[in-house]
């Protein structure tokens, strides 16, 4: 498989862990992808079904390209990467499918120096929705919640986050804090692969349908959590953020 040097398989363990109102974990390993935009993986044919990155999937999802779709937001916000490159850390289509609940660029300008950060944030209704981050030297960031995601959890409060750049550990956490407390964690740790024909087959084994095993799980611990009282929050009209006015 020829891949860019930026390729690179993690094989992860994403938890989530609620404190309010009640506590409740969910825990799953998966593999996710650190690729540049510009460059993605090519495949040999028959591996192909194993990993697709559609435009479709990201930003507007009307843009010839991943990275065009990063530049509109970014330009929308007044950023301009001079050329610069970007890492993407994602799940990538599998046999079609892909669910991503959170896909981040890690933007540098043309001599490499870090500028920003995109989350990019999709939810199981099908909306997503985009943060600019501005991360200090250890990968802290903080932002206002802005979008819907979690049916037992209105719209406020903000998140708190820690994401440095992948290197042969992915360590990225994120809290949500509201009414001064922390309702919300997310955790996702890896550890950096080659991305090769071999290293790909035997995550694909491992985690059939990878991305479809993780909404599926979302939605079967939502369910658990209604049925156990949680109160649903009503949820808000959303236009994707880079198509709103």
């Amino acid at each position: 498989m020829t891949t860019e040097p930026a390729a690179a398989l993690y094989a992860c363990a994403i938890t989530h862990v609620r404190t309010t109102p009640r506590r409740y974990a969910l825990r799953h390993r998966t593999y996710m992808w650190l690729i540049d935009p510009d460059h993605p993986p090519r495949l040999p044919r028959r591996l192909r079904p194993l990993a697709r990155f559609d435009p479709r999937d990201h930003f507007t999802g009307d843009l010839p390209s991943i990275r065009a779709g990063l530049d509109g937001f970014l330009a929308e916000h007044g950023v301009d990467l001079d050329g610069g490159r970007v890492e993407m850390l994602t799940h990538a289509r599998v046999f079609g499918y892909v669910f991503n609940p959170l896909t981040l660029y890690w933007c540098h300008g043309p001599a490499g120096e870090p500028r920003c950060v995109v989350a990019e944030v999709h939810n199981t209704y099908g909306g997503r929705h985009c943060y600019l981050l501005r991360p200090d030297a250890t990968g802290a960031a903080r932002t206002d919640k802005e979008f819907y995601v979690s049916p037992f959890f209105p719209v406020d409060g903000g998140y708190r986050m820690r994401l440095p750049r992948p290197g042969p550990r992915l360590d990225l956490t994120v809290h949500l804090d509201r009414e001064g407390t922390r309702a919300f964690t997310a955790t996702v740790r890896g550890t950096r692969r080659p991305a090769t024909a071999a290293a790909l087959l035997r995550l694909a084994l491992r985690h059939p349908w990878s991305t479809l095993a993780v909404s599926t799980a979302i939605r079967v611990h939502g369910i658990r959590l209604y049925l156990r009282g949680l109160p649903v929050q009503p949820r808000p009209g959303h236009r994707t953020p880079e198509k709103a006015t």
